[in-house]
């Protein structure tokens, strides 16, 4: 069970509001969209892990599709092939190398610089995507 504190959820075509100190199931959610402290975020997505639950703040969805582009251009696949937040470098045939320049090219795209600790923690589009996100946000 979450707690969730006057926050509105939408996902999809689907809106819950709860009230204060409300209780609500959240095992069959994958996303949702609220503001938090007076930042909106554009939706959080939930993970579960073998033994926990994890939310993170998804990036924007431009964000994602230029990443996705940048993730075509440097592996050299078609314009038509399907890449999207959920793609795997290593199934859409990257080698850690690949996978360096890949970052590369998002921290020339973006204008940032990722850290050896997390650049090796992206093992997806979205991954990167969330890095990117936070790391501008910290500028």
């Amino acid at each position: 069970m979450a707690s969730a504190s006057g926050v509105s959820m939408s996902l999809s075509s689907i809106t819950c509001s709860f009230k204060k100190n409300q209780q609500v199931p959240i095992s069959s959610l994958k996303s949702v969209s609220m503001p938090i402290k007076g930042k909106s975020f554009q939706s959080l997505r939930l993970r579960t892990g073998p033994s926990r639950l994890r939310v993170s703040c998804a990036a924007k969805p431009e964000t994602v599709n230029k990443v996705c582009d940048i993730v075509r251009k440097q592996l050299a696949l078609p314009a038509d092939s399907e890449v999207t937040g959920e793609s795997k470098f290593a199934t859409l045939g990257a080698d850690s190398l690949d996978t360096v320049e890949i970052v590369m090219g998002l921290e020339e795209e973006f204008g940032i610089s990722v850290e050896e600790e997390s650049a090796q923690g992206i093992a997806t589009v979205q991954d990167a995507a969330d890095l990117i996100e936070q790391l501008i946000s910290n500028k």
